[in-house]
Order: C-alpha cells, then structure tokens, then sequence
C-alpha cells in the first residue's frame, strides 16, 4: 500500500516533469501565451486580443489562470503552462478518485496512470492551452452526474453543473455537448429518459450554471458587441463542423491513428476492450466510459475541422475501460509487446526523421539541419534501456501485467517529457525564443512578416503587428521571404529565421 501511495503521488507530479524545459510552441502555445501578454499590454483583462485583433477563440477562463501565474511567478516557459500542468494533476486525482470509488484501488491507479503516462496526454497535459484545463472540467462533469445517479445525492449533480460552467469558460459549448451526449446515450440504452430529463432540467443546478458561466460571456457582449457573439458562437464553434479551418481537415478516420498511437504504451488494452466488447457493454459503468468516448470519437470525426487533441476529450470515459482490462490475462504479453513497439519506434524515431529531410521545403530544411545531434547518448540509452525492460514481461513469467502497465507508461512518459518535447522545441521553437528576446531591447515597431509565430510577441513582452513593413520597423521573416523586403538590415539570424531592420 506505501508502493502505491508513492506510484500516485508520482502520477501526480508527473505533468510538472520538465515542464518549463522546452519553449513554447507555435500556433497553440503561442496563440495562447501571446494573446495572455497583449491583456497585460493593453491593461485589459475582460477581452482576448492577438496581434492586436479580436480573439474570439475561446472563452476566458485559461486566460485569467495564466495571467495570474506570470503575474505572481514571473514569465518562463514553466510558469505558462503551469495552470495546464495544475488541471492535469487535479484531472489524474479526480480520475484516481472516481474509479477507486465505484470499481477499486487497483482500477484507480491504473485509470490515473494512463491519463499522466500516455504519449498523447503527456503532450497536452503540460501545453499551455485550454485542452488540459477542459479535460479536468469534462471529468468532473461525467464523474460527478455517474456519481448522482448511483448514490442519489443532488450535491453531485450540482458539482456536476458547476464543472460543466466552468468547462463553459474554459472553452464553450462542447464542455455541455460531450457530457450531455454521454448521458443521453447510455439512458437511450436503457430506455431511461427521466434520469436524462431529471438531469438536463434540474433549476438549481441550472440556476448555478447560469451564474457562473454566462456573466462573463453578457459582459464581453456587451463591451466588444454582438461581432463577438457570431464570432465565438458561429465562427469557432459551429464553422468549425462545416469547414476546416485553418487547414485543419481530415479525413473521416483521421481519428483512428491518432487514438491507437496517442495511447501508447498502453494501446494494448484498447485491443483488449475490442475483443471484449460484448463484457464492456453489459457492465453499466463501462457502456457509459464507451459510450462517453464514442460521443467525442464520432462528434469529431464527422466535424470539417479535426485537430488530434479534440477526441481527448472522450478520454476521461475511455480510461474506465481501458482500467478494466489491465488485469486481463492477455494483458501482461499484450502490454510487453505495445510497450517494446513504442520504445523500439522511438528508438528508430531520429533515423525517420533523417530520412525525411530531403523532403522538406529549404526554410524547413535549414531549420531542421541540426536535428540529428540534438538526440543525444542519454536519449539512445535511456529507450534501449526502456525497450529491455518492457520485453521483461515476456520472459520472466513472475511479472504481472501491472508492472508491464506502470514501468511502460512511466519509462514512455518519461521519454516525451525528458526528450521528445525538449529536443523537437529547441528545434523548431529555440530560434523564434532567441529572436524575441533580442527584440526586448531593439527599437521601434516589431512586425510578422510571411510567417504566424505569435510566440514571438511573449518573448519580445511586447506588441507585435501583421502589416506591410514600413522604415524603422523590426520585421521577423524566413529566410525565403528576405528577398522581399529591400533595403533589409539584418540583426538577428538563426537558422531559417531572420529579424531585420526595415531602412
């Protein structure tokens, strides 16, 4: 029991883990960050701009936490993605809690394990973006209306309203869709419409929701006019399923891949749930994770705009099943050979990469020359050493599948966390961090210039705009694009990034 204390108190650090180590990435982090900074420009904290234009984006909430933590804590890359990092722990405890509740101790430590150890939730659970903090008020939200219904107490229904308001800040409409969806899913199952009916239309827990979600949203209306109403209602979120935006499209089985390699190490036990589906539908819990996922799977998958992160929003109902096969007797060899598959690809991952430079456009070309020696002697031993072990399962039969389950995830969370983010962020992002740092001490005004790198604009800690440059300006390009601009003096340049002073 003292192992299993400390295993949940490491899962519940572990979205702190090198968290401040690579900088931040563009377009989300940056987009993010950018818009977080131009509030303390402009000295506003109601509306979100970027570049000095509207960002109807998103709601608030993420906002005012990441403000708040460069506010109190000083600008890093650690302290924009600690509110993120926050909601992830409090996500993998919530999740801890729940399972542990209505299944077992065992249960609940794997749940919270895949949500800290999956190569996908590593990912988002330490950028600084809404996703993190919206999966934590999404959990709450399925968690707490199972919880309502099981035991019939009215306070989970109004903790399950209350995450539901607070996910409606964090991101909007989908924060009601996707638990609502769940919900009346499983009751059209059992032909249970009053649970549904009962829960959609209670007036306290409405009356609740209505007060802490909507004032900000009758506020903004009023100070930024009804442009923001069609643009966060009509553009963001309904466009966002006739059309992608942004280029952001996809087939219908885009979301496949993304869920069979998002789980890794653990895809084994997605495989273990499909060969047992019949077992998983008949236990109600289980048909309720199933059919929570289902909704967010198949929402996105038929939406015109599709982005990876959008079905984990489905995986705080997922983790229920996948939790339920860990001890499965297939699992233990299952498990060994999905972990020896991650850790051998990661392994093969620098030589791919080489392989498919010649491919890229010269700017990408130039930008990733160097790619090669940034995988260094510890990143080699630390997957041959990681491959060893999840093969340890297939030939001493002692080990559990528990181990397989905890050394796989800890060792490939650790690798993404330790490696993978800071290598590929030293170099995609390093150059655009450095450029923004020399423009804190450079006059005059900072432009974008064929590019959208709004990271840029949290670096430099001041306004940058998109226009045509004009002499004076400080203009940051590519290196293809500098043939463009006559009469460019460069100051700064770093591989295929260029900033230069318009004369």
């Amino acid at each position: 029991m003292k192992r299993d204390r400390l295993l949940l108190a490491v899962l519940l650090l572990f979205p702190f883990l090198a968290l401040g180590t690579a900088p931040l990435f563009d377009l989300d982090e940056g987009a993010f960050t950018a818009s977080t900074t131009e509030m303390f420009l402009r000295g506003d904290f109601l509306s979100s701009y970027l570049l000095g234009e509207p960002r109807y984006d998103k709601p608030i909430l993420i906002y005012w936490l990441q403000a708040a933590s460069v506010h109190l804590l000083g600008h890093s890359e650690f302290t924009w993605r600690l509110p993120s990092a926050l909601a992830s722990s409090l996500w993998i405890l919530a999740t801890y809690a729940f399972v542990r509740r209505v299944r077992d101790h065992q249960a609940g430590l794997a749940a919270a394990l895949i949500i800290a150890t999956a190569a996908g939730l590593v990912i988002i659970t330490r950028a600084a973006t809404a996703d993190a903090l919206l999966n934590l008020f999404l959990a709450c939200a399925g968690y707490a209306t199972w919880l309502w219904r099981r035991e019939s107490d009215w306070r989970w229904l109004y903790a399950a309203w209350l995450a539901l308001a607070l996910g409606f800040l964090t991101k909007g409409p989908v924060a009601l869709v996707i638990p609502g969806g769940a919900l009346f899913l499983w009751c059209a199952t059992r032909r249970d419409w009053r649970t549904f009916l009962a829960w959609a239309l209670a007036p306290g827990p409405l009356l609740l929701f209505v007060a802490v979600a909507l004032p900000w949203f009758a506020i903004e209306t009023w100070h930024e006019g009804s442009g923001f109403l069609t643009g966060f209602f009509f553009k963001h979120n309904l466009s966002r399923f006739d059309a992608p935006m942004e280029g952001h499209g996809g087939r219908p089985f885009y979301y496949v891949p993304v869920v069979l390699l998002s789980l890794l190490p653990h895809t084994a036990l997605l495989l273990l749930a499909l060969g047992r589906l019949k077992t998983v539908w008949r236990d109600e819990l289980l048909r309720y994770g199933l059919l929570w996922f289902l909704t967010a799977f198949v929402l996105f998958s038929f939406s015109g705009t599709k982005l990876p992160h959008y079905v984990y929003y489905g995986y705080g109902g997922l983790v229920l099943v996948l939790a339920a096969q860990a001890e499965q007797r297939a699992a233990r060899w299952l498990l060994a050979l999905t972990g020896s598959f991650t850790f051998a690809l990661l392994l093969a991952l620098p030589i791919l990469l080489d392989q498919a430079l010649p491919g890229l456009k010269p700017d990408d070309l130039l930008l990733a020359r160097d790619l090669g020696r940034e995988f260094g002697a510890g990143y080699w031993l630390w997957c041959g050493s990681a491959l060893v072990v999840s093969l340890l399962p297939l030939l001493l039969r002692p080990l559990t599948p528990r181990f397989a389950l905890y050394a796989n995830g800890l060792l490939a969370g650790g690798t993404v966390a330790l490696f993978l983010l800071p290598i590929v962020g030293e170099v995609q992002q390093a150059p655009i961090k450095h450029a923004g740092m020399t423009a804190r001490g450079l006059s005059g005004p900072l432009l974008l210039y064929g590019i959208n790198t709004p990271s840029l604009q949290t670096y430099a800690g001041r306004r940058v705009e998109k226009r045509a440059p004009r002499a004076g300006d400080l203009v940051f390009t590519r290196e293809s694009h500098l043939g463009e601009l006559a009469r460019a003096e460069v100051v700064f340049r770093e591989r295929s990034y260029v900033l230069a002073r318009m004369r």
